[in-house]
């Protein structure tokens, strides 16, 4: 009796790779994304340890007169807010020397001129970070406002913890009308969802600018910023990807730890952001290059596939169900960690959402090849 063999067709190969294709995807969303989607909020003793929060801000008056107040009368027993002002050509040293009239806590770096040692904002937050007199460092930009008057207690708590050096925080922006505010927010909250969930798995590889919390003796035992100076940005990916070991980071994400701030409104300017920021993965650890390329050439196939496959016609019922299966496990894990993060409103679009996204990805990339973006303002 012969065994009959599939017939190795064209439709027979995408659909095996098709297959293949999402139990890689179900597996991200059901054994990684869903530690976020899960995680029960830590409750930890309250900090008393000095703070130094650091902010650097380069032309940045209407929102250090908007935001800085609000940072200012955190409610916290001790604390400093550092300001480097990096070389502004508008009125915020003047800002800030009436501010510092008003609150003792208020320290002003201000550097007077564009000195080149460090492409970015690095050299301004190397100076910040060494002007700071405390061990415990939140750093957070001038743009951002914190959601609460807790925002320090709450970014600092996780420190009581032995042992804890990092603690990453969320930064999402403001919801206002038009699609491409709904698109960076999505964007964010995608990025978001992965460090938390990596780093839940003791696999931490970035955290946001916006909000970030490290020990100073770890800034100056790694050299700040020395190793990747040269790269415009990476002061908070690349740094917290060479510090962060199994065991020394926490994520923060209740409601009264978050900063907020304002999405760009123009999308070249998005895309200028957005191009900066990819010139920093491929300096990533290997195994974080891996797992990070291998989610996003995951789900360009998954797309691809499908889209080809239903062309095909090739075996809809099961193409159809395997689609379905990976549709609604996303949609599970996104509405259960879009409740953790407060960005409920964008469930419904989401997968026409993750469309545009991997778009732009390819189109970010490959604009990249071409030239770099170095300026950070």
């Amino acid at each position: 009796m012969e065994i009959p063999y599939p017939e190795f067709t064209l439709g027979f190969i995408c659909f095996v790779l098709f297959v293949l294709v999402i139990f890689d995807q179900l597996f991200y969303y059901w054994f990684v994304f869903s530690k976020i989607a899960f995680y029960k909020k830590q409750k930890w003793e309250k900090n008393k340890e000095s703070v130094s929060v650091v902010i650097c801000a380069k032309d940045e008056y209407l929102n250090l007169k908007n935001n800085l107040p609000k940072v200012l009368n955190q409610n916290y027993p001790d604390f400093e807010v550092v300001v480097v002002n990096d070389a502004s050509e508008d009125e915020s040293l003047e800002l800030l020397k009436d501010l510092e009239i008003e609150y003792s806590n208020l320290k002003i770096v201000n550097i007077t001129q564009n000195l080149n040692f460090f492409k970015g904002k690095k050299f301004a937050l190397s100076l910040g970070i060494k002007s700071a007199q405390n061990e415990i460092l939140l750093l957070t930009d001038a743009d951002c406002l914190p959601a609460s008057d807790n925002w320090i207690q709450k970014m600092v708590d996780p420190f009581t913890e032995e042992g804890v050096g990092i603690v990453l925080g969320v930064s999402p922006y403001h919801t206002k009308k038009g699609f491409l505010n709904s698109l960076i927010r999505y964007d964010t909250l995608s990025i978001a969802i992965q460090y938390l969930s990596w780093s839940l798995k003791q696999k931490t590889y970035m955290g946001v600018g916006r909000n970030l919390a490290y020990r100073k003796s770890l800034f100056l035992k790694a050299n700040g910023f020395i190793s990747h100076y040269k790269i415009s940005s990476g002061d908070d990916d690349l740094f917290i990807n060479r510090i962060a070991t199994k065991s020394n980071a926490r994520i923060q994400i209740d409601h009264e730890a978050f900063t907020y701030s304002d999405a760009k409104s123009k999308y070249g300017l998005w895309v200028h952001q957005k191009r900066r920021h990819y010139t920093t993965s491929k300096y990533y650890k290997p195994v974080f290059k891996f797992i990070l390329g291998k989610y996003a050439i995951s789900q360009l196939m998954f797309y691809s596939l499908a889209v080809l496959l239903f062309a095909m016609n090739y075996s809809i019922l099961f193409v159809g169900g395997l689609f379905l299966i990976r549709l609604l496990s996303q949609l599970i894990i996104l509405k259960k960690s879009m409740n953790q993060l407060k960005e409920c409103d964008l469930l419904l679009f989401s997968p026409i959402l993750e469309l545009i996204l991997l778009f732009n990805q390819l189109l970010f990339s490959m604009l990249n090849v071409i030239s770099k973006p170095n300026k950070w303002k």
